[in-house]
């Protein structure tokens, strides 16, 4: 029995879907989830708006010890998703202890750039 680590409560501030691409790759942004525990972890995401209310509980489940990468334009609740070319911030929670980073490809232009950052643990 493998026992959970890192935090139950994360926030990412900066989250951003770019409306366009060029050539091969789409950007897309990543919330990156490690589950080291031997349980399944559920997740709720809520979404925030700078002019809307948040798209609020969205469920995620990460097996135990095994990791997601959940493309932020794949949460959908109610028919409702993150629309692109709109800034919002993201809150996970978790029953137990994750691990969170955030990422986005950004390939609006031929040379592509990848940012990477871990997100925010809620104490």
């Amino acid at each position: 029995m493998y026992k959970a680590f890192g935090h139950t409560h994360w926030i990412i501030p900066d989250g951003y879907i770019p409306e366009t691409s060029s050539g091969a790759l789409v950007s897309h942004e990543s919330v990156c989830v490690l589950n080291g525990s031997s349980v399944e972890a559920l997740l709720k995401f809520t979404i925030y708006f700078e002019d809307r209310d948040p798209i609020e509980d969205i469920p995620y489940v990460v097996p135990g010890r095994r990791t997601k990468h959940i493309r932020t334009s794949s949460l959908v609740k109610d028919g409702e998703q993150i629309p692109a070319g709109v800034p919002y911030a993201i809150e996970v929670r978790s029953d137990i202890p994750v691990v969170v980073q955030y990422s986005r490809m950004d390939a609006t232009q031929a040379e592509n750039a990848l940012m990477s950052v871990m997100a925010y643990p809620v104490k």
